[in-house]
């Protein structure tokens, strides 16, 4: 016999779907949509419909945005450039309100065991940037792990001949944790204290 009815079932296999979300959580998720008034329940669905069709990623540094270029492309500094993993870094960042540069994102990191190369990432399109000559200086702002830090290595190393100044993030940030998870202090301090490299 089946546990739960066919409706029920869907909502609770879509919501398992999502990272982080067991069964039981996914259970408790479609159990809620199940109470919500239809109202809501619309609200919620018009939500992740707008998000699929409105969100894209800017075509200057990879992070999400409504419109072509993202508005910290267009109204911030570009002499600085940090390069993040993806989008939810930049969030992360964004939220100390310290940084006053661009942003790069890779979608990725250098992960030979996980099938992916420089070539899988958006390196190019970083180098294509410095080559327009403004930037002073590239912040990589990895996770402290080892494709973070190899994806670091291998950037620094292509950036070399450009003479533009290469920092890290200071690894007050604990080995193997992700830049999403770190409290504010801790992010906030590993990036004015972030090393040349």
């Amino acid at each position: 016999m089946e546990i739960f009815i066919e409706p029920i079932g869907k909502l609770v296999n879509e919501f398992s779907k999502l990272p982080g979300v067991g069964k039981k959580t996914a259970q408790r998720y479609a159990y809620k949509i199940i109470d919500m008034p239809e109202s809501e329940a619309r609200a919620f669905a018009d939500a992740i419909l707008g998000v699929k069709r409105k969100v894209k990623y800017c075509k200057v540094c990879g992070n999400f945005t409504e419109e072509d270029t993202c508005a910290v492309c267009r109204t911030r500094d570009k002499s600085v450039i940090c390069v993040v993993k993806e989008p939810k870094d930049v969030a992360a960042i964004e939220k100390l309100h310290e940084f006053k540069g661009v942003y790069h994102v890779l979608h990725g990191v250098i992960d030979p065991l996980a099938g992916v190369g420089p070539n899988d990432i958006r390196i190019r399109e970083l180098l294509a940037r410095l080559q327009e000559g403004e930037v002073k200086e590239v912040i990589v702002a990895t996770n402290p792990d080892v494709s973070g830090d190899a994806t670091a290595m291998y950037i620094a190393k292509l950036i070399k001949p450009f003479e533009i100044t290469v920092t890290r993030l200071a690894h007050g940030i604990p080995i193997g944790s992700e830049i999403e998870y770190t409290d504010d202090v801790t992010l906030a301090r590993a990036f004015v204290e972030r090393n040349k490299m």
